[in-house]
């Protein structure tokens, strides 16, 4: 049994999406991780960056067109998230993109957290690689054979 207490690593992942699309399927991927267990989301924002560059968080009950379908994570607001996450995620968007940003627990590794930390174990060192690094990684192992 996992002591309550433990948590997995929790993530804050930022998607950028061009206009008019990130809907009904990203948020059922994130419904079915939810109900899965796999993970448990804290956060969901989505912020809009104007080809200007101004940002603004769009209200997912009122958001229209794609964006709608995100409307089932709107509850989704721990209290993690505040303004100057807003302006990170807004310098990583490009202008006239939409960005959905998340924080969720991996709660996947709870009992390998939970049974590492029973034996004395600790975190010394992480890293993640996106899924493109590793799309261009493998493109690339692929490529010299």
């Amino acid at each position: 049994m996992s002591d309550p207490a433990i948590h997995g690593p929790i993530d804050v992942l930022v998607l950028e999406f061009p206009p008019g699309t990130g809907g009904a399927a990203t948020c059922q991927a994130i419904l079915d991780l939810i109900d899965r267990g796999t993970i448990r989301l804290y956060d969901l924002l989505v912020v809009r960056k104007d080809a200007d560059g101004t940002a603004a968080v769009i209200d997912l009950a009122a958001a229209e067109g794609s964006l709608a379908e995100l409307a089932a994570l709107a509850g989704a607001q721990s209290g993690l998230l505040g303004a100057e996450d807003v302006d990170d995620a807004a310098n990583v968007l490009d202008p006239g993109t939409v960005g959905v940003v998340l924080v969720y627990e991996n709660t996947w590794a709870i009992p390998f957290a939970t049974a590492a930390l029973g034996e004395g174990g600790q975190v010394v060192a992480t890293s993640r690689l996106t899924v493109q690094e590793i799309m261009d990684a493998l493109d690339a192992a692929e490529s010299a054979d």
